[in-house]
């Protein structure tokens, strides 16, 4: 992540502006370089002020598909992706989207055109009151009623989704404000306020430290300002080999450590391996870095008690309103992540340390866990294309996916090695992969952008694909097609032992969707056909489906087969 700018000097413009050039010229100020949008007559006049600037603007073919692109770019940045939607049933469409990014820590701003100011409280052609509806999924939810103040509240928002914990910003623009004009001057650019660990919060941690002897560090947590950055993980990663210090990652953070750092113990997501689910119920002392234990890495609640838990925890958070709100720490550090790992340079142990050893312990045990892949029921054995896809694709490759069973094979065998390359939803929402891949391929061409979807995670925000084609942006899409809704069917068997009941799907020939929009299709059946297919398929040069049926049988649960036996 490039460092970040000095402010920029506040300009006053010259003549007077339209709402919609005053708006954009902030956008350009806070140096948005990309939107995205489903056009709406509700802020004509920003589409037409965005005409001349230079920002590039992806038109998406629905709401949520494009809310969802602007969330993984702030992902990705680390500062705010920028989405554009109409009133009514856009921003409903868009919720999706800011949900993820208040779940997933990610700033972000949507703007949502809103009827003219002097139609207020009528129940006006699609009116919302978009405080109450996004009130409770943002950090922030305002309108602007007046030009003259656009410059302070796009200013604001921009502070209000970076600083602390970051998250969503939801802006209203009432039609009349956006066409009325003003001389007002610009804003500078929003340089997020990031708070530092004091002198003593490190002292006392250096000292639960050294008393330890079952430590374990868990990182988590959001990118940018007051999150992650590569020198950040890099630096982290030095501290932990000084340390000896196991080293896991929280529930869709993998990229947030590298897999093959001695010290890595792996992924503390949803079905976690045993034996690291075991580490952290027995750690004595548990570094908690960015992320907050929430219901998928906690085990629903059950690795950590609350409010004490039994471990000694020390909870390093950007976010004040984190510190405290589930687990009880013995010690919480207020705190920017980078912040944090850069007052941790100089770290180093008096002797060595009384858990010598336990690092490699750990790393083995994840070896052991994510390398052997199990034989599936039917011909195409998904494992082994995990594993090929691990081997094939480069460090800068963007893994993207959504929800559903087959996450499952990509979390445990997949091994990522750079921050920004694992785009998921922590939300656990379907659909997120393939916009989140647009916007990969989008923000860096260089690398492979790779969607895996399941056939019903698809087929929510899979018209996408024709945004990805009309902007030719040759994303790649896995779809993995087991004929069901799996995770649910998986429960269900559990649950309702054949009792099957709204969870089957009848499904397109999705090579043949692909080629009808003029990207690249294939079908593949067996595991020996997808290596050549997907070679095909980057070499087209166009965005790209392939289409792999996945037998039923092959799911983490189910009657006919042991436990686990698809993951």
């Amino acid at each position: 992540m490039s460092d970040i700018p000095a402010p920029t000097a506040v300009a006053a413009s010259p003549t007077p502006r339209t709402g919609g050039e005053i708006l954009v010229a902030q956008l350009q100020r806070q140096g948005v370089h990309r939107v995205t949008c489903v056009p709406g007559e509700s802020f004509l006049a920003v589409l037409d002020a965005l005409h001349d600037a230079t920002i590039d603007v992806i038109t998406c073919r629905q709401e949520g598909g494009a809310a969802i692109m602007a969330e993984a770019l702030g992902k990705m940045t680390g500062r705010p992706g920028v989405c554009f939607v109409t009133r009514g049933p856009g921003a409903t469409n868009a919720s999706a989207g800011v949900h993820i990014a208040m779940q997933d820590s990610t700033p972000m701003i949507l703007f949502v055109g809103q009827i003219g100011t002097e139609m207020r409280e009528r129940e006006a052609f699609q009116e919302l009151d978009y405080r109450a509806v996004f009130g409770t999924m943002c950090k922030w939810a305002t309108e602007i009623d007046d030009a003259r103040r656009i410059p302070e509240i796009v200013s604001r928002a921009f502070h209000v989704a970076t600083q602390g914990r970051p998250g969503p910003v939801v802006i209203a623009l009432p039609e009349d404000m956006l066409t009325s004009t003003a001389t007002v001057p610009d804003a500078p650019r929003a340089e997020p306020a990031v708070a530092a660990p004091t002198p003593d919060a490190l002292a006392r941690f250096h000292a639960l430290l050294r008393e330890a002897k079952r430590p374990l560090a868990i990182l988590g947590g959001p990118s940018g300002a007051s999150g992650w950055t590569q020198g950040a993980v890099d630096q982290f990663a030095a501290f932990a080999d000084r340390w000896d210090l196991p080293v896991c990652t929280s529930f869709r953070r993998a990229d947030h450590f590298p897999w093959d750092h001695r010290c890595y113990a792996g992924d503390l997501g949803i079905g976690p391996s045993p034996k690291l689910a075991a580490r952290v119920r027995e750690a004595d002392l548990l570094l908690l870095v960015g992320g907050r234990m929430s219901e998928m890495p906690s085990g629903s609640y059950s690795l950590l008690d609350i409010p004490v838990p039994q471990q000694q925890l020390v909870h390093v958070h950007p976010g004040a309103e984190e510190i405290g709100r589930v687990y009880a720490p013995t010690l919480g550090i207020l705190s920017g992540l980078s912040s944090f790992v850069a007052a941790l340079e100089d770290s180093r142990p008096d002797a060595v340390p009384a858990w010598a050893g336990e690092a490699a312990r750990a790393h083995e045990d994840y070896l052991s866990w994510s390398g052997p892949v199990r034989t599936l029921p039917g011909d195409f054995q998904y494992g082994e294309v995990m594993a090929w896809l691990r081997d094939r694709l480069g460090p800068d490759a963007a893994l993207c996916n959504g929800a559903g069973n087959f996450a499952g094979w990509m979390h445990r065998h997949y091994r990522f090695r750079q921050l920004g390359t694992q785009l998921a939803p922590t939300s656990g929402s379907m659909g997120y992969g393939v916009p989140a891949a647009i916007m990969a391929k989008r923000e860096r061409p260089e690398a492979i952008a790779l969607a895996i979807a399941g056939d019903g995670d698809f087929l929510m925000t899979g018209q996408e694909f024709a945004t990805a084609v009309q902007h030719d942006i040759p994303v790649m899409i896995v779809v993995i097609d087991n004929g069901m809704y799996g995770t649910i069917r998986m429960h269900q068997e559990r649950d309702y032992p054949n009792r099957i009941s709204a969870t089957r799907l009848r499904n397109p020939d999705f090579a043949a969707y692909a080629q009808a929009f003029g990207g690249h299709g294939e079908t593949v059946r067996r595991t020996e056909e997808f290596a050549p297919a997907f070679e095909r398929a980057v070499a087209s040069g166009k965005p790209a489906i392939l289409h792999c049926f996945l037998d039923p049988r092959a799911r983490s649960v189910g009657r006919d087969m042991p436990e686990d036996q698809g993951l």
